[in-house]
């Protein structure tokens, strides 16, 4: 069973940053995408950025754009760490944050279409606040 971990989540003043962590627990068969998304209280689940492990290509949202940078650790031979660096954050980014990875049999830029994603984590809870 493939196991997806978040970490990093927690209380940030406006303004601040943080760097969330997702370790996939193993390679997928096929071209494999990792993605970020979030869910804010009272709103719908929403992707923020994901990446083809292929050749490192990124697909950023409008939320994420200037902000949120997705990246994957390239020291690790298994490929299957990926980040997200926050940065000014505010209080609408509170929310749980999550990772969730795919493979396609075809090679495609990833996208954000939640129910091609087949493994998620549990989340990690962003807070917001002064």
């Amino acid at each position: 069973q493939v196991q997806v971990v978040e970490s990093g989540g927690g209380l940030v003043q406006p303004g601040g940053s943080l760097r969330l962590s997702c370790e996939v627990s193993e390679i997928l068969l096929g071209y494999t995408a990792i993605g970020w998304f979030r869910r804010a209280p009272g709103k719908e689940r929403e992707g923020l950025a994901c990446i083809t492990r292929r050749d490192g290509r990124t697909h950023d949202s409008k939320s994420a754009k200037g902000r949120f940078t997705i990246s994957a650790d390239d020291t690790k031979n298994t490929g299957n760490t990926v980040y997200l660096q926050m940065s000014d954050l505010r209080p609408e980014d509170t929310a749980v944050y999550y990772c969730a990875t795919y493979a396609s049999a075809i090679y495609d830029p990833c996208v954000f279409d939640s129910a091609m994603y087949d493994y998620w984590g549990q989340g990690t809870q962003v807070t917001v606040s002064s």
